[in-house]
């Protein structure tokens, strides 16, 4: 499947004031019969989206080429802290193609209740589409809870929450199809990244806003779907999203109309070693020592298939066929592993042993370097 065939979405906004968004919105009794937490009963998906509704804004950003007005970036976002701090995507509110953006980090926000606030870009994250917008409000904000993506498992219910096609307050329920789509799979290049699957319908103007669970908690931000198919919607894990929101923190954050476009220089830092990688299992293990008796006997760990020429890997010694058992004194069995241990490490070695034919121990040390944020 070619990534020609997915789509990222903006949408035209339409207010359509609601209730008093500042009270805590009632949960319906339904049949009396009061379902457990994470069961799903009658009213379990109104519930999750009354909670969650009130957060879920709409953006709109004017763009422009040299002063020339082009049209305008829509979707959608969720305050996720009193302060008026919002939770979207990074193409609703930065320009993708390089063109000079004349709002000069100023979206406009509409918020359920009918409220608008001029909101300012803080923090755009353009590897992993992810951004932070921040309103000011003398007035109470409602405001949504982050939950976990961690839990999540194939068939869990999931509502998407947004204004697809400039239809405000839209929600759509579904399942999650699968919890680590790579983006590979989806025919994306560069850096390895992960996605929530799901079937929820959504369209234009979803980007950006919540993927929640029947708890009313945001498990993912909606970011794309397959446009020649049905069913086939994808989010950022909300794990992922709470990470690169401690790497804006550990940034800081600035006022970009001080900065024009200065909120793209303080990126995420990702380091890079030019690994391939390959979660191993016991029943992929037996495969490849069926196919080559001398692969290490192992019952899980990383496996390199390929090391990028010139890389702080090759220079440290890896070889195609590695099975990386211990990373920075650590035993590791996934890939997620070794990126929650490197973290944001650059320049700074770390302590490799990988496991190589014929049961071969080999200790390395690499260097993580600074991946190019434009891969």
């Amino acid at each position: 499947m070619e990534a020609r065939n997915f789509s990222l979405f903006s949408s035209r906004v339409s207010p359509n004031p609601a209730g008093d968004v500042t009270k805590e919105a009632p949960v319906a009794a339904g049949d009396g019969a009061k379902p457990c937490c994470g069961c799903l009963g009658r009213d379990s998906i109104a519930n999750a989206a009354a909670r969650v509704g009130p957060a879920v804004v709409n953006l709109t950003v004017p763009q422009g080429y040299y002063g020339l007005a082009t049209g305008r970036s829509m979707g959608s976002g969720t305050i996720i802290d009193a302060d008026g701090t919002i939770l979207t995507c990074a193409h609703v509110v930065v320009d993708f193609q390089g063109r000079r953006i004349t709002s000069k980090g100023k979206v406009d926000v509409t918020l359920q209740d009918g409220r608008s606030f001029e909101g300012t870009v803080l923090n755009a994250d353009l590897h992993s589409d992810i951004a932070i917008v921040k309103i000011n409000s003398k007035t109470p904000l409602p405001h949504a809870k982050l939950g976990t993506s961690s839990k999540l498992r194939p068939g869990d219910w999931v509502i998407a929450l947004g204004c697809p096609l400039s239809l405000q307050n839209t929600i759509t329920a579904g399942i999650v199809s699968c919890v680590d789509r790579k983006s590979s799979d989806l025919g994306l290049g560069g850096m390895r990244r992960e996605y929530l699957q799901t079937d929820c319908a959504i369209n234009a103007g979803n980007s950006g806003g919540p993927l929640v669970n029947i708890d009313g908690e945001i498990v993912g931000v909606n970011i794309m779907k397959v446009a020649a198919a049905d069913g086939l919607s994808f989010a950022v894990p909300i794990d992922s999203v709470s990470t690169i929101i401690q790497h804006f923190k550990k940034s800081g954050l600035k006022d970009s109309s001080h900065y024009p476009n200065d909120f793209l220089s303080r990126r995420v830092v990702r380091p890079w070693l030019g690994l391939k990688m390959l979660d191993l299992n016991e029943m992929i293990v037996l495969q490849l020592r069926e196919r080559d008796p001398k692969f290490p006997k192992v019952e899980k760990g990383i496996l390199v298939p390929m090391v990028t020429p010139g890389s702080p890997a090759d220079r440290a010694g890896f070889r195609p066929g590695d099975v990386v058992v211990e990373f920075n004194g650590k035993p590791v069995e996934s890939i997620k592993e070794i990126i929650a241990i490197m973290d944001d490490r650059i320049g700074k070695p770390l302590k490799v042993v990988v496991k190589r034919a014929n049961d071969e121990v080999a200790k390395l040390t690499v260097i993580p370097e600074e991946a190019n944020p434009e891969m």
